[in-house]
């Protein structure tokens, strides 16, 4: 009897159990738009973000909970979201500033800035909060004037976990 319940036990399945451990991370990097950016048209061959064109800048706000753990990437428009259609090809220019801070030492987060094509990165060192505004123009063909619509573009800004 005692050999038959060890050779028993040899035989027997071991039980197996998988238990999820689980987490919920709260972002330390959150972005706002704090106002939409409208195109002014100063010619008709031209729309621009800029004031002194008849537009309006587009903020967007960057809150950081965690020092020199994010970077802020921020990419000017290269194309139109939507538009009437158009037969000729636009030029587009556009720079990232920044416009405001919470903390006086984020004001050298400007002369730091890196622009690699179209985005502008920018190093968030200091916990809190960063606005950013986007200057954005577009100009048509040789001087061609855009056709009436409505015409939208959209700015891309992330927060790239260093």
């Amino acid at each position: 009897m005692k050999y038959l319940v060890t050779a028993l036990s040899l035989l027997a399945l071991p039980a197996l159990a998988n238990t999820p451990i689980t987490g919920n991370v709260e972002a330390k990097c959150v972005i706002q738009t704090t106002k939409d950016g409208v195109y002014g048209n100063p010619i008709a061959s031209k729309l621009s973000t800029t004031p002194a064109d008849g537009g309006v800048l587009p903020v967007i706000r960057f809150d950081v909970s965690i020092a020199d753990s994010y970077t802020a990437n921020i990419t000017h428009p290269t194309s139109f979201s939507s538009s009437p259609a158009l037969t000729d090809t636009v030029a587009w220019t556009g720079s990232t500033s920044v416009t405001q801070t919470s903390v006086s030492g984020m004001s050298a987060y400007e002369a730091a800035k890196v622009v690699v094509d179209s985005t502008t990165i920018f190093d968030l060192t200091l916990a809190g909060s960063t606005w950013f505004s986007t200057a954005s123009s577009a100009t048509y063909g040789a001087s061609k004037p855009f056709a009436g619509g409505v015409y939208t573009a959209l700015v891309q800004a992330s927060c790239i976990a260093k």
